[in-house]
């Protein structure tokens, strides 16, 4: 009797046996484990539409950085970079901050200290012209939105980002975007903090224009 056979008993045979054919079954297994996960990949729905270009704001205490989304407020975004690729944005002012709730910017007149107080009441003079509001977007803390007074149609440059999330906001202003770095530089933001620039992740220089006086 050999060895394993002297081990195993004198069943030693029809043991061998019943292990070969567990083994072979616990192959053939995961063999149909992995073929049914492959048949299943290709049933898996495609994944959102990826964000667009990235804004990179680098303020004067740090920089905050978002994407944007083209997909659900296509016009607005495209206002906004055509914006940021003027310099529309280089040396504004935070002119508005609320603890816990948003930072905004976007009034050419925060460059001048000495009409801080009409800060907020002006815009680039070219509002989008559309009301993009989304239903399926949220306001949590680091969505980037734009500001209005009331009607969606009239965004323009002003935009604020959200500090905490902000419910009462869903469906009342276009979500152009969220923070995807810069958060901790967004929540040390004060009144009257300066933009020294704003620019597009990967734009080539040609691409940006010099803002019109």
């Amino acid at each position: 009797m050999s060895g394993l056979a002297c081990a195993l008993g004198t069943n030693g045979k029809g043991a061998v046996r019943e292990g070969v054919s567990m083994m072979t079954r616990v192959v053939m297994s995961v063999v149909a484990v992995i073929m049914s996960a492959c048949g299943a990949s290709a049933q898996v729905p495609p994944v959102r539409a990826a964000a667009g270009p990235v804004v990179v704001l680098e303020t004067a205490k740090g920089t905050i950085e978002f994407e944007t989304y083209p997909d659900t407020a296509p016009k607005a975004v495209a206002h906004i970079l055509e914006l940021v690729r003027r310099r529309f944005y280089a040396g504004l002012r935070f002119h508005r901050v609320v603890k816990n709730f948003v930072i905004q910017i976007g009034d050419p007149t925060t460059r001048d200290f000495t009409k801080r107080d009409h800060w907020g009441s002006y815009s680039s003079g070219t509002p989008v012209g559309v009301s993009e509001l989304s239903k399926t977007r949220k306001h949590v803390a680091g969505t980037v939105s734009l500001a209005h007074l009331g009607d969606a149609s009239t965004v323009d440059s002003q935009f604020f980002i959200c500090l905490t999330a902000q419910p009462q906001l869903d469906g009342k202003h276009p979500i152009i975007g969220q923070v995807i770095s810069g958060m901790e530089v967004a929540r040390t933001i004060v009144v009257a903090d300066r933009l020294v620039r704003a620019s597009v992740r990967g734009d080539s220089p040609s691409a940006v224009r010099q803002a019109p006086r």
